[in-house]
């Protein structure tokens, strides 16, 4: 291996990169791993089903059922995972509330707080406003039933308090990440409205008095979900116009647009007025159907812009995905590492030479050295990166997860 390493930094800096600086940063560049892939969404404060425009599919043997078990899948997970984490929760994942998401507290986290603290891990989190009864006809704040939406609005106050004590007590700021599934499966009879109630929702919710330097405010849009496919209240336009009027985070969920858009594109729109920018990344599939992430040409391009623009320490990153038909620790390792491979990839590149070529109007070269990039030796330079890290290379990393599933997930049953 070192041999091959050498040669990969020879032909690197024979083209103006750095590759200890490459790997130095991808090992401080922290990416957010979300604990719902562990229980396919259920989360542990009493919904037995998914709804409000989600579904996961599958049923692979293991399924996490309880707080400890799914502490233990991510920390099989975590091992063989190089780099710097965070751990993103849903409110959903709270212990021992059995009074109702909208009296969820720090007590109810815990356990959770102590399980980052020991891996000096910060926590982000998102209120849960899906599978739940007080989602009413598909609405939380946008509904025009007043006790809903004080339902929701209450929740979404009590996760600014539990933000703030996850910020307090790891030492990393928490991003807190708002979302609603509300929409209509056909044609309303009114858009404004629910849009203006939704407003109105958020405008409560952040008159909270909490600590911005500690608590990342995010709002997430979505373009439609299962039974909101004519009208989705949190549009983009909706959640980036209130974002950037309220001083909150824009997040940008690489599933929740249009087929033919891709986030990659809006990334340096975005931090052209913005101070911070979230992403949930995940891989659509002709839709926001969550499925894991790979190290494919969108990520890869998402990861190249966040380099380009500068943005290492401006961009929140996160993984959101969730499948049941195969091993949900290979799951996330799978998508976690790809989302580092294309960070790698994008620290890889020529960046100020390729801005030259392009400012200069010397496209043929421009595209000549894009292409010749492809077939670089970057394999060699992410085993040099997970070795220093202390875990597996290439595919060696299976059998660990391979053994787990024998002696750990097969004992749980489906």
């Amino acid at each position: 291996m070192k041999e091959r390493y050498e040669y990969a930094k020879e032909r690197y800096a024979a083209i103006g990169v750095d590759v200890e600086q490459a790997i130095d940063a991808l090992a401080k560049f922290p990416i957010s791993v979300h604990c719902w892939q562990g229980d396919d969404v259920i989360g542990f404060d009493g919904s037995k089903e998914l709804s409000g425009g989600i579904q996961t599919t599958g049923n692979y043997i293991g399924r996490a059922t309880t707080p400890e078990e799914l502490m233990a899948d991510l920390d099989r997970a975590l091992s063989l995972i190089g780099g710097t984490h965070k751990l993103n929760l849903h409110a959903s994942y709270a212990i021992g509330n059995t009074e109702g998401r909208d009296k969820v507290a720090p007590k109810h986290f815990e356990k959770w707080v102590e399980f980052a603290k020991e891996r000096h891990m910060g926590l982000d989190f998102n209120p849960t406003m899906f599978a739940h009864p007080m989602v009413k006809d598909g609405l939380t704040l946008s509904s025009p039933d007043e006790s809903v939406r004080r339902y929701w609005i209450e929740h979404c106050k009590a996760c600014l308090r539990i933000s703030e004590y996850f910020a307090a007590e790891t030492g990393f700021p928490c991003v807190m990440n708002i979302w609603i599934p509300d929409g209509f499966k056909d044609i309303p009879a009114s858009r404004y409205l629910p849009r203006k109630r939704f407003k109105e929702s958020l405008d409560e919710i952040l008159s909270v008095d909490y600590d911005k330097s500690k608590v990342y405010v995010t709002l997430e849009s979505k373009v439609f979900g299962i039974g909101a496919e004519s009208y989705t209240t949190g549009s983009a336009e909706f959640c980036l116009s209130y974002s950037a009027k309220n001083k909150i985070t824009p997040l940008m969920d690489n599933g929740h647009y249009h087929p033919t858009e891709v986030v990659s594109d809006k990334i340096s729109a975005l931090l052209l007025f913005n101070e911070k920018l979230a992403l949930h990344i995940t891989r659509p599939v002709r839709w926001d159907s969550d499925h894991v992430v790979l190290f494919d040409d969108e990520t890869r391009e998402i990861c190249r812009e966040i380099v380009r623009c500068g943005a290492l320490d401006r961009v929140f990153a996160a993984t959101d995905y969730f499948d049941a038909s195969i091993n949900r620790i290979a799951a996330w390792v799978v998508g976690v590492r790809s989302v580092q491979k294309a960070m790698l990839y994008a620290l890889l590149q020529p960046n100020g030479k390729l801005t030259e070529l392009q400012d200069g109007g010397n496209m043929t070269e421009l595209m000549v050295l894009q292409e010749e990039l492809k077939a670089m030796p970057f394999g060699d330079v992410w085993d040099v990166f997970c070795e220093r890290c202390g875990v597996p290379t290439g595919m060696q990393w299976l059998d660990e997860v391979k053994r787990y599933e024998n002696e750990v997930l097969a004992k749980r049953g489906r």
